[in-house]
C-alpha cells in the first residue's frame, strides 16, 4: 500500500481542510483554531495533516521555533513539537507517526536548528515518549507528575532545552474561586472550558474566571508544562489538562467529601 499522503497547512488551505478533526467550519472550535494558525504561520508555525485515500484526516502534526512555543519550556534553538497523533486503527502502527515526525525532523536540519524537542507524557493530550525514542529522541528533563522533554540532537554540543519553572506558588496568583485557563492551540479547549463552566455554576455555584492565552509568552508562563489548559481552585491546581464535565463533578464531589470528614 501506497504511504497516505501528508499536507501542509497554508493560509489558503485554513478553510478547505478539517482542523484537528472538526470538519464543521462553524464550530467554536474550528473558528478559534483557524484564527490561532493564521496568526502562528506567520511566525514559522507548520502544521502537517495525514489524508486517507477517502480524504479524511486520520493524523496531525504542528510544530514551530521553539522561541514561540506554547508550552512552559525554553526551547530556544529547537524546532518544537506542539502535538501529534494519528486515528482510526486502520492508520495506527504503520509508520504514519514516525513519517510526521520525520518530516518535522528534516525542516528543522533546513532551518539549521539545534534539533527537535517535545514534550510527552502517558496522561491524556500529548503523546507518550515512544514516539519519540523509536525516532532517535533521548529525554533531557523531567517535570511533576509524569512530564518528560524529549530532543533530537543535531549537534552533541548544543545545550540542553529545559522545562520552565511553575512553582506551586504561581498557582496563588490566580486567587480565590475557580480559574479555567485555555488557549486556542488546541481547538478543543474552547468546549471543554465551555461544558465545566456550566457544571460549576449549576451544580457548585461557582462563577469561573476564564483566562484565554493571548501569546506564547503567556503560555510560557502558565502554571504547568502543557501550559494550554488547567483548572485551578482557590489556588489548587484540579488538573492540568482538559478534562470533561463528568470529571470535573467527580473531582469537585470528592473534594467536598474530603473536606467534609476533615470537619
Amino acid at each position: 500500500m501506497d504511504p497516505l499522503p501528508i499536507v501542509e497547512i497554508t493560509p489558503a488551505l485554513l478553510d478547505e481542510i478539517p482542523c484537528c478533526g472538526i470538519k464543521n467550519k462553524e464550530h467554536e472550535g474550528f473558528r478559534c483554531k483557524r484564527a490561532w494558525l493564521a496568526d502562528q504561520l506567520q511566525a514559522g508555525l507548520h502544521a502537517r495533516i495525514l489524508m486517507t485515500e477517502e480524504g479524511r484526516q486520520c493524523g496531525y502534526i504542528e510544530y514551530l521555533p521553539g522561541n514561540n512555543a506554547w508550552r512552559a519550556v525554553d526551547t530556544a534553538g529547537y524546532m518544537f513539537i506542539h502535538c501529534i497523533w494519528t486515528f482510526y486503527r486502520k492508520y495506527q502502527h504503520r509508520g504514519n507517526g514516525v513519517r510526521l515526525v520525520q518530516s518535522c525532523i528534516e525542516d528543522a536540519k533546513k532551518s539549521k536548528m539545534n534539533g527537535v524537542a517535545v514534550i510527552a507524557r502517558r496522561k491524556p493530550w500529548l503523546a507518550s515518549s515512544d514516539l519519540f525514542l523509536k525516532c532517535g529522541f533521548q529525554r533531557v528533563d523531567t517535570a511533576p507528575p509524569d512530564y518528560e522533554l524529549l530532543v533530537v540532537k543535531f549537534k552533541k554540543r548544543s545545550p540542553n532545552p529545559h522545562f520552565l519553572p511553575t512553582p506551586a506558588e504561581k498557582l496563588k496568583e490566580y486567587g480565590q474561586g475557580l480559574t479555567i485557563i485555555r488557549a486556542d492551540q488546541c481547538a478543543h479547549s474552547v468546549r471543554f472550558a465551555r461544558e465545566v463552566s456550566e457544571v460549576a455554576r449549576r451544580e457548585f455555584h461557582l462563577e469561573p474566571k476564564i483566562i484565554v492565552q493571548q501569546s506564547c509568552r503567556e503560555a510560557q508562563n502558565a502554571p504547568t508544562p502543557y501550559a494550554v489548559f488547567s483548572i485551578i481552585l482557590d489556588g489548587e491546581l484540579l488538573c492540568d489538562h482538559q478534562i470533561s464535565k463528568t470529571r470535573f463533578r467527580n473531582i469537585m464531589n470528592k473534594r467536598q467529601e474530603a473536606r467534609s470528614e476533615a470537619l
